[in-house]
């Protein structure tokens, strides 16, 4: 199964990412893009994005992007901070592997609102993720 497709496929088993309507919209060996559209049921009381749908976006890329250098993988930690609200159209999250070696990897994703065409950074996170031998 293609790379891309095979992501997509993980991604589509989880049903909190498809209450969300997260989309894996690029996923190559070191690196995943995961997008979601904004709808008023992420916002919080002022109108941005929640913040626990960024960290929620942010694990999942920096996951996605591990878990492509290191297969059956979750996260140890994580660590988010928080740039700008998120205001806009559309979140799209980018992340990539710094660093890996047998059993973990080291990964960052930039979190990034699109507002009428423009992104704009609104977290920055970085997180570990470890190989795991999962239960069948």
């Amino acid at each position: 199964m293609e790379f891309l497709e095979h992501g997509r496929a993980v991604l589509a088993a989880q049903p909190f990412s498809q209450m969300v309507g997260a989309e894996l919209t690029r996923f190559v060996p070191g690196e995943a893009e995961i997008a979601l559209p904004v709808t008023d049921q992420l916002k919080q009381q002022n109108g941005f994005v929640h913040g626990g749908v960024l960290a929620y976006l942010a694990d999942t890329a920096l996951t996605f992007a591990g878990g492509s250098v290191l297969k059956g993988v979750l996260t140890s930690e994580i660590k988010v901070n928080y740039t700008r609200p998120g205001l806009g159209q559309r979140l799209i999250a980018r992340a990539s592997v710094l660093s890996h070696g047998k059993t973990q990897a080291v990964c960052r994703c930039d979190i990034f609102a699109l507002q009428d065409g423009a992104e704009k950074l609104c977290a920055a996170a970085q997180g570990t993720i470890v190989k795991v031998s999962l239960p069948d």
